[in-house]
């Protein structure tokens, strides 16, 4: 190991760029954190793997000035069908095209390595952000004042170490980071072997559809989802007594596909055994070492919401660390980061075993439980996306741990471009504001009905004067009165005791 004493200095080193850890730098370079992205292939990896990504990750992507350049590479999915072995309707998990209160559409498909392109190109724009390719982190060593993260450079076997004050480990399923903070997993119960077949289509069969199609067929379920452009996937049960590598030959691969399509319709592009897993790590946090994306959690793919759930932890953790790095809060912020999202991402865990379980169910009333029975129609499944468990939300208060709607504002534009990654308070007009709201808290932005006419009938209908909103989005905490408004403007003035920037 040579002795490096000039090592680069960084705020935060994340290891691992697909889809989480690139998001994750580009939040933290639009915060101006000093960042260093390690990863250990030369480039994006070819071939197809996450597919879906809802409106709240649009949201994100819009957050960092992505989402223009991210739509024309997604198509709308009208949703996801569940029908039985034969083909009767039993679940209708329809989408509706219109926009959510997050301003965009409820769900997206797309080609990841077409997205990863996107996020990591879009780092270039942060001269303060670092990607380092064919890097292979091997040791971690924090103390009182950072870690050091040594790593080889593949391309010429030279070893090199840093230095920063936070390490973030987006570093998938087999996480190494994870080892290091020595968290062991909450096994929540699910493993199953599924072959991932990924096609493209060589001619039109508009017949296979644009929804989702969950075949509850207890011989062989299987699953059909129409991808960006002439892509097609299709997941299929493999069976307890068939071997992984026997299944995924393409011979067995076509005979499997034979009721849909044939070698005349499409070509091959992957055709894989994945073991669906469900599991969480049971500590996110070890000091300055941190989880984020598939080294936390690994979910089951029926809700689609895997990659989401990274993205929605980079979502909550980038502007924690960027605070901290600025001396505006204390490091046990970062507490609050496991405390929030783990229930979270648990509850959407929980829902895609329950899907599961109606695609694999003998006994197809038992997933039924899952949805809203309705009289001689199949049953209507809602998803409600889960509250953010406790940590910084003031939880008396109104709508603490929500998500917060997006506004319109009233020149056209949307109200997160306005506000950027950063706090909002939204009230109906700024003179029902303290006057001394302007001087403690020059940060804070504040979006009111003469920005965006919506701000109102919506506090209105909660019965509320004020909404505190954070940087990821979700409420910190309503106001009904003064005195509640006051404990909102305290929440966000930085504690006297850390010098100011100025």
């Amino acid at each position: 190991m040579q002795n490096n004493s000039a090592a680069s200095e960084f705020d935060v080193v994340i290891v691992g760029r697909g889809p989480v850890g690139a998001t994750l730098a580009n939040l933290l370079g639009l915060c101006g954190v000093r960042t260093l992205v390690l990863e250990r292939e030369a480039r994006t990896y070819h071939l197809p793997r996450a597919v879906h990504f809802d409106d709240e990750c649009m949201r994100v992507f819009q957050t960092i000035g992505l989402a223009d350049a991210i739509v024309p590479q997604t198509i709308l999915s009208p949703g996801m069908l569940f029908l039985d072995a034969n083909g009767k309707m039993l679940l209708d998990w329809s989408r509706p095209q219109t926009l959510t209160p997050m301003g965009w559409n409820l769900s997206y498909r797309f080609h990841q390595p077409d997205l990863e392109d996107v996020l990591i190109s879009g780092l270039a724009r942060w001269p303060h952000v670092t990607l380092r390719s064919r890097c292979d982190v091997f040791a971690l060593d924090q103390d009182e004042t950072g870690v050091r993260a040594r790593y080889e450079d593949l391309s010429n076997g030279k070893l090199t170490e840093v230095r920063a004050a936070y390490v973030i480990g987006c570093d998938g399923a087999r996480s190494l980071v994870r080892r290091f903070i020595g968290s062991g997993m909450d096994d929540l119960g699910f493993h199953e072997r599924w072959l991932v077949i990924d096609v493209l289509l060589k001619r039109e069969r508009d017949d296979l559809g644009d929804y989702s199609i969950q075949h509850c067929d207890p011989r062989r379920p299987a699953t059909y989802v129409r991808g960006a452009g002439t892509r097609r996937r299709w997941e299929i049960t493999v069976l307890p007594d068939e071997d992984s590598q026997d299944v995924a030959q393409p011979a067995k691969v076509w005979e499997l596909l034979s009721r849909w399509i044939t070698p005349e319709d499409a070509e091959l592009e992957r055709a894989a055994v994945y073991t669906f897993h469900s599991v969480i790590a049971q500590q996110w946090r070890n000091g300055r070492l941190l989880l984020a994306g598939d080294s936390a959690h690994q979910t089951p793919p029926f809700l689609g919401q895997g990659m989401c759930a990274g993205i929605r932890d980079a979502a909550n953790l980038a502007w924690k660390l960027a605070a901290i790095v600025r001396g505006d809060a204390a490091p046990d912020l970062l507490d609050t980061y496991q405390s929030e999202r783990q229930p979270h991402v648990r509850e959407f865990i929980a829902l895609a075993i329950r899907l599961g379980g109606v695609i694999n169910t003998k006994a197809i009333e038992a997933g039924l439980a899952a949805g809203e029975a309705r009289e001689n129609a199949p049953v209507k499944l809602e998803v409600k996306k889960p509250l953010l468990g406790p940590g910084l939300a003031l939880g008396d208060l109104p709508l603490a741990g929500h998500l917060a709607p997006q506004f319109m504002l009233n020149d056209g534009s949307r109200g997160d471009d306005r506000i950027g990654y950063s706090h909002v308070l939204l009230v109906a007009s700024a003179a029902t504001l303290p006057t001394r709201l302007a001087h403690s808290q020059a940060g804070i932005k504040i979006l009111t009905s003469d920005d965006a006419e919506g701000i109102g009938p919506w506090l209105r209908e909660h019965g509320i004067t004020a909404a505190l909103v954070r940087p990821d989005r979700y409420v910190r905490g309503a106001a009904r009165n003064d005195a509640e408004l006051d404990r909102l403007i305290a929440a966000i003035s930085p504690p006297s005791h850390v010098p100011s920037a100025a």
